[in-house]
């Protein structure tokens, strides 16, 4: 009997590391000079996966923005899944912007990645939405290992995992 192997692709960022970043970001921009008696704040919503930036300005908004993009860089977090939201005007003419991290694959990415895996021409490679993560199995571990160089080639808007790989 053939044995079927298989390996998960999800998404999503260690949220503890995304709170050791808005730490970090927090830190620098009370120490920065160019930040010296402005009112720049981050704040982290763990339950809804949201961060929220509030500056005097855009300027500023933007020079936040930066840094908590490069602290993610350095703690390993997918900037990828950070999907910022529209720059708001906020009271006494401050600025503020929501950003959202995504976590888990969206249904219709999932469909998307489901439809181009059947129609990269793999041979009996499965694919299975599990929630927000999909399965991938096949007796061959070449295909998957096929697979897997395939879905890193693609864009999808989220930084893909790879796991699980049995």
């Amino acid at each position: 009997m053939a044995t079927t192997n298989s390996f998960d692709v999800s998404t999503g960022a260690d949220l503890q590391e995304v709170d050791n970043a808005v730490n970090q970001a927090r830190k620098e921009i009370q120490q920065r000079y160019d930040f010296k008696g402005t009112n720049c704040t981050i704040d982290f919503d763990r339950g809804k996966s949201m961060l929220t930036i509030e500056a005097d300005d855009e300027y500023k908004l933007k020079a936040v923005y930066d840094v908590l993009q490069s602290k993610f860089v350095r703690r390993g977090v997918p900037i990828k899944n950070m999907k910022p939201g529209a720059v708001q005007p906020a009271t006494h003419g401050r600025a503020r912007q929501e950003i959202t991290l995504t976590q888990g694959i969206p249904t219709d990415t999932a469909k998307q990645i489901v439809k181009d895996v059947k129609g990269g021409g793999f041979k009996k490679v499965q694919v299975q939405i599990q929630g927000d993560e999909l399965r991938v199995s096949s007796p061959s571990r070449d295909e998957l290992q096929a697979v897997i160089a395939f879905l890193r080639e693609k864009e999808y808007g989220i930084e893909l995992k790879f796991g699980n790989y049995r």
